[in-house]
């Protein structure tokens, strides 16, 4: 047996960065913490995600990226589902997030993955992007494509969000 590996990480308390969340646009709020002015989520932290820059938030669109890494690996030799199930919710629901007014928020209300590919160790680099398809003042719609540099994808996923109004 090899000698057991180890891994920290660091994050700031959430609590501080909500109150700022509701008195801005989910589009402000996210391009604030990609300008590294409000702390970026734990999940993050836990899984390792490159914490996106500015533009990578417009209306409508969000993108997430991730390099696969042995302490996300599954019984079989592979990054686990749930970690692309994690990267995608993120980009399709910051999608969502990018379309909202100040003081409202969302919540996943379904997600369906379907995966495509294995990622493993020394594989590349893939995004995870995220576009809404529609909304209405109570739900919305987005579609998101786990993909490499070169455009092959490793899973794709839908979701509906409910809308969170005050």
């Amino acid at each position: 047996m090899t000698d057991p590996r180890t891994r920290t990480y660091t994050w700031q308390d959430p609590a501080e960065t909500l109150e700022r969340a509701r008195q801005l646009s989910g589009l402000e709020y996210l391009r604030a913490m990609a300008r590294g002015e409000l702390p970026g989520p734990p999940i993050a932290a836990v899984l390792g995600m490159a914490w996106p820059a500015p533009e990578d938030f417009s209306e409508g669109r969000a993108v997430f990226r991730l390099t696969p890494r042995e302490d996300l690996y599954n019984p079989i030799g592979s990054v686990h589902g749930g970690v692309y199930a994690t990267l995608l919710d993120s980009a399709v629901g910051c999608a969502v997030q990018t379309t909202l007014p100040a003081g409202v928020g969302y919540t996943t209300l379904e997600l369906k993955v379907n995966y495509v590919r294995p990622l493993r160790v020394g594989g590349p680099e893939v995004q995870a992007v995220g576009q809404v398809v529609a909304a209405t003042r109570q739900t919305a719609v987005a579609e998101g494509r786990l993909v490499d540099e070169a455009g092959k994808i490793y899973a794709y996923a839908s979701t509906t969000c409910l809308i969170l109004r005050p």
